[in-house]
């Protein structure tokens, strides 16, 4: 509700109360009405304060505005409000923005003289000076909303003249910017601000830039450190919009990629005090990389406190907001930033820049250097041209075109979309003199396509934003001492991923002016060989370095884990190699085969002996005695025996394998087989000695030879059976041991391997029983004691041999079995044959029917 309408409703109803009070309290709010109607039409366009005019204009039918800080300091006089403030005041030229002011107007005065680009339009421009400060930002920006024309009567006009607006640098500066024109959709183009918040179409619809987000920069950020192999870094960055967005997004790519962040700390330009506790805190770090996400001012208060603290040796990487700015370079700065590494907007040459700063600019935009208070106008212009005018004769950073070519494009980017407004219009046949209105501006630059005369192709994608495209600079220092920001690589977003960074490491001069690339991580890379354990309450980064435990390996270096080698592999010494394990089995070479095979073939030897020695006194009554064909095929079978523990020593193959076990048990069921045809000779022997006996017809030669082959042919039905349905086989037993394999020969079928050794013991045990029942028998040389001997030893041997056999490793089993083998045959070699052998060799006069008979006395022995 208006002024005049809250009046009028007072008045009506005062109307309405009766009485003089009532009649004096009407005529009062008349005057109130006329007095209050007066004063808002004479203060309808009153400016209240200072008058903010541009600091660089010209008219035009199309005008574009600029924001650019083209001061960096601002002064004022305290606010006491006991008088009225004194005006705001600007000092400290920034060079980078005034040059993107010129270079603004530079585009600007081409478009103009250009046939084919909005013919026959002039195009004018307002740019403002907001002196790096928020305040005067605003300030500016209202100005450039609201102008500065009147219509007829006094009255506002009320609509901006302005078309786009260029600017403003900084992020948060732009944040601000449009918000603020966000709701008369005018479109603000800016040439170097990167937060990636400004990416948000929701908050920012008519928000473009000629510069790609952080979100691009962050993430090259993160690739480069792990380019580098980089694992702990600290971080700082501007407490602003554009250092937290930016820095946010860095962390967290970081953490994907495995960087740890041993700190993270911000804070603005203002705030000195926060400002020393991050120098300690960088100082107290063992962070040798440090990621600085500042603009040029918080990166110069930074610098002036590691300057004051002395703290050098650290590598900086950039960002494109400080990494080339020349405001940097001051005394002694290469000792702390010299050797940074970080990511720059590409340098352009203007074509035709240079010749245009140094003849036409100075001429044309500060006219009161050449009037010299001729017009009072002038003479006003003058006095904030002043500290502007003395470095007319400084243009040695033309050259240095990285974000005024960014203005450049913006300003090319407004000029296209007008002009295909424009060519619509006469497409459609619209009125001509119809204003052109800021949303139509917005929607043409989402669709603006072209290539600038230095041959970028511009154009905004659905953020508003480009293609990210990074220079990756190094501080380098010239030979005459000065500082140059030297390209050592590139970046572009639109390649594929492992293709984005390029760079030549050999160029790169690193911290402290080193040659090698510096080390920073938390805890040394762990060689191949060992695994990263994590310290508990730490870092991922911070870590030690385990040995990979027997059977793994890591043969990359910071392994993770350690691989767990195949079956048939073990890891070697250093656990970085899985290498094949060493396969044991019982060999003819090492020292235990040698000497198993020694008493083997010395068994042989000794049966050999006896046998010769029976032979050659094979008509003599001791060797006659129990059927001496019995005696030879005893030895005969103890001879196999002998040899067949051979076929256990050697590596396993598969005839080996059904060999060894067959060929046991054959031989020693012939070897027991005789020694029971013996005791059964021997029994029925006394038996027929009985009046009216005549059962030695049923154990003649023929007999005893039949029931050893009997009792053989049983046995070799069993291994036959075992070989053709489950025969032994060779095996890799890795069980007892997992550094090696143990080959040996699987049995197979365990029925038939327990069906031979049950067979054998069957007839020990028939055969010990039959020898124990004969040992009383009268006779001088009652041969049954000592086959009752022998058999004891053969089962006692047989007997702890299981155990032994179930128990031992390896190849020992193999031994053990062996050792059986040897046992029971010496056993029944010596029981049997060496008493007969000692009367034949020592007591030859023993040797004799009669003795035989026990018909001659003798001694016991």
């Amino acid at each position: 509700m208006s002024i005049k309408m809250q009046i009028q409703y007072q008045v009506i109803c005062i109307g309405r109360c009766r009485g003089v009070f009532g009649m004096l309290l009407f005529f009062y709010t008349l005057l109130l009405f006329h007095h209050l109607q007066t004063m808002v039409e004479n203060t309808l366009c009153r400016i209240m304060g200072e008058t903010k005019y541009p600091l660089l204009s010209r008219d035009g039918e199309v005008t574009i505005g600029g924001i650019f800080a083209v001061h960096s300091k601002l002064t004022s006089s305290s606010f006491e409000f006991t008088q009225k403030p004194q005006p705001l005041s600007c000092s400290s030229v920034n060079i980078r923005d005034f040059r993107m002011a010129q270079i603004m107007i530079f585009a600007i005065e081409e478009i103009n003289r250009s046939e084919t680009l909005l013919p026959n339009v002039s195009v004018g421009y307002q740019i403002y000076d907001n002196c790096g400060s928020r305040l005067f930002s605003m300030n500016s920006t209202m100005a450039l909303l609201n102008g500065h024309e009147f219509a007829a009567e006094g009255r506002c006009n009320g609509q901006s003249i302005i078309h786009a607006i260029i600017g403003e640098s900084e992020s948060s500066a732009t944040v601000i910017l449009s918000r603020t024109t966000g709701p008369f959709k005018i479109p603000v183009i800016s040439q170097s601000a990167t937060c990636e918040c400004l990416s948000n179409r929701k908050d920012y619809p008519s928000f473009f830039r000629t510069i790609a987000s952080d979100y691009h920069q962050s993430r090259a950020l993160a690739y480069i450190i792990k380019h580098f192999g980089w694992s702990w870094v600290g971080a700082v960055n501007t407490d602003n919009d554009y250092g937290n967005y930016g820095m946010a997004i860095f962390l967290k790519i970081a953490q994907e990629e495995g960087i740890c962040v041993e700190y993270s700390v911000k804070f603005y330009r203002t705030e000195t005090e926060k400002l020393k506790k991050v120098v300690d805190i960088i100082k107290q770090g063992t962070a040798k990389v440090i990621i600085a996400f500042l603009t040029s001012f918080e990166m110069s208060n930074l610098l002036e406190q590691l300057s004051i603290q002395n703290i050098t040796g650290l590598q900086m990487i950039g960002v494109e907001a400080w990494i080339t700015a020349k405001s940097l370079i001051i005394t002694k700065s290469f000792n702390f930033l010299g050797g940074s590494l970080g990511f720059a907007v590409r340098k352009i040459n203007v074509e035709g820049f240079s010749d245009y700063v140094i003849n036409a600019f100075w001429d044309t935009a500060f006219p009161c250097s050449q009037i010299e208070g001729n017009s009072s106008q002038y003479a006003l212009n003058c006095s904030i041209y002043q500290d502007l005018l003395e470095l007319k004769t400084y243009n040695e950073d033309v050259p240095e075109q990285r974000y005024a070519s960014n203005v450049y494009k913006a300003v090319y980017a407004v000029a296209h979309s007008l002009h295909n407004i424009l060519k619509c219009r006469e497409q459609k046949g619209c009125e001509k003199g119809l204003r052109i209105q800021p949303q139509e501006v917005v929607e043409a630059l989402k669709s603006v396509n072209f290539t600038v005369k230095f041959g970028d192709h511009v154009w905004f994608d659905n953020t508003g934003g480009v293609v990210a495209q990074y220079e990756i600079v190094n501080w380098q220092q010239k030979s005459d001492g000065s500082v140059q920001f030297k390209p050592v690589g590139y970046y572009d977003a639109s390649l594929p991923p492992d293709q984005r960074i390029v760079l030549n490491t050999e160029n790169i001069i690193w911290a402290g002016g080193q040659l090698e690339k510096p080390r920073s991580m938390c805890s040394e890379s762990c060689p191949p060989g060992t695994r990263k354990a994590a310290q508990k309450g730490r870092p991922v980064c911070c870590y030690d370095c385990i040995p990979c435990a027997d059977g793994e390996i890591s043969n990359e270096t910071d392994s993770n884990n350690c691989k767990q080698c195949p079956g048939e592999y073990w890891s070697n010494a250093e656990k970085n190699k899985c290498v094949l394990k060493d396969v044991e089995f019982l060999s003819f070479t090492e020292v235990m085969g040698i000497v198993l095979v020694f008493f083997s073939l010395f068994g042989v030897g000794l049966t050999v002996l006896v046998a010769i020695l029976f032979y050659s006194k094979k008509d003599t009554p001791i060797v006659k005695a129990n059927n001496s064909e019995l005696s030879f095929l005893l030895l005969f079978s103890l001879t196999l025996c002998f040899l067949c523990s051979l076929t256990f020593i050697g590596q396993p193959t598969e005839w080996s394998c059904m060999l060894r076990h067959t060929a046991f048990g054959i031989t020693f069921v012939l070897c027991i087989s005789c020694v029971l045809g013996k005791t059964i000779v021997v029994l029925m022997a006394f038996k027929a000695t009985l009046p009216g006996s005549n059962v030695m017809k049923w154990f003649g030669p023929s007999q005893q030879r039949l029931s050893v082959l009997a009792f053989t042919l049983v046995q070799v039905i069993i291994c036959v059976l075992w070989l053709t349905i489950s025969p032994p086989f060779p095996y890799k037993n890795m069980k007892y041991y997992k550094e090696k394999i143990i080959l040996e020969c699987s049995l197979g079928s365990i029925i038939g391997f327990s069906t031979v050794l049950g067979y054998i013991g069957l007839l020990a045990f028939l055969c010990f029983i039959l020898a124990f029942l004969a040992r009383t028998l009268p006779d001088n040389f009652n041969e049954a004691k000592f086959i009752t001997f022998s058999i004891l030893i053969f089962c006692a041997v047989w007997i702890t041999f299981i155990p032994a056999y179930v128990s031992s490793p390896g190849k020992f089993t193999v031994a053990v079995e062996i050792f059986a083998i040897l046992a029971s045959s010496f056993g029944l070699l010596l029981c049997i044959f060496a008493p007969k052998c000692h009367i034949i060799l020592f007591k030859p006069e023993k040797n004799t029917k009669q003795h035989m008979m026990g018909k001659v006395p003798s001694k016991s022995y």
